[in-house]
């Protein structure tokens, strides 16, 4: 109990997030998606160029035309490769090394955001929940098991992360993941689990490289508009890893 009470703040904003992100989910609407997504990675987008200390005002520009073109685009995850791209054509061609740090937001998280838009508009919203419930679940595994036993430091880069809290969200992760899959009729029952524990990995990951983001700027959340959480990178870094390697597995199995 000392575990919630501690972490009220926290918790509240999960859930009422938790219960925002399932209503939007239950009315399974292309544009509603896309306007929600849209709106979290726009704000992340902010907060990504402070942590990447870039200095242009530009890339917003690009960043709303990249979100605009992927609501039209049938295959949003490829604008990510066009970027990439054409800011090399034009760092080549101009030589404004000064600009080199520009790419950085169109990584992260702007990839990871178009590859959740892609995992909706090629498989669906049932896809789009297992995400959640998979990255949901190694996140409350994570805290409750490091809370309560967690002993091991699991990297230098999160002094707060445990080993036992990892593997205790990948383990809830995997079995939670597997039996929604199984249940919902995804997969088979050994795909859904190699894909929920994948997941639950590449999350566990993607948090860890937020920590280092915000490690490297030298702050303690990418943002403020989430109370108990920070930022909406504080909140989403799982997602934006576990929807690559979700989306990429898929497709090769």
């Amino acid at each position: 109990m000392k575990i919630f009470t501690e972490n009220k703040e926290r918790w509240i904003t999960g859930l009422l997030l938790l219960a925002v992100t399932l209503f939007v989910g239950y009315t399974d609407n292309r544009s509603l998606i896309w306007l929600f997504l849209g709106a979290f990675y726009i704000v992340g987008f902010n907060e990504a160029v402070k942590l990447f200390d870039v200095k242009q005002k530009s890339p917003y520009i690009y960043a709303f035309i990249i979100w605009i073109v992927a609501y039209f685009y049938p295959n949003p995850d490829d604008l990510f490769f066009l970027v990439a791209i054409l800011f090399g054509a034009k760092l080549a061609y101009t030589q404004e090394h000064e600009k080199k740090k520009l790419i950085l937001p169109f990584l992260y998280p702007t990839a990871g955001f178009l590859f959740m838009l892609m995992l909706y508009s090629e498989f669906g919203i049932k896809w789009l929940i297992w995400l959640l419930i998979v990255v949901v679940f190694t996140d409350v595994g994570a805290f409750l098991v490091g809370k309560s036993v967690g002993k091991t430091k699991f990297s230098p880069t999160s002094p707060n992360k445990t080993l036992e809290g990892v593997l205790g969200g990948i383990i809830l992760a995997s079995i939670s993941g597997t039996y929604y899959a199984f249940v919902m009729d995804l997969d088979t029952l050994f795909m859904a689990t190699l894909i929920s524990s994948l997941t639950a990995i590449a999350s566990v990951f993607g948090d860890l490289f937020e920590s280092y983001l915000k490690r490297e700027a030298g702050v303690k959340d990418s943002g403020t508009l989430l109370p108990g959480h920070g930022g909406v990178l504080d909140r989403v870094d799982g997602y934006l890893f576990g929807a690559i390697v979700m989306l990429i597995v898929l497709r090769a199995l």
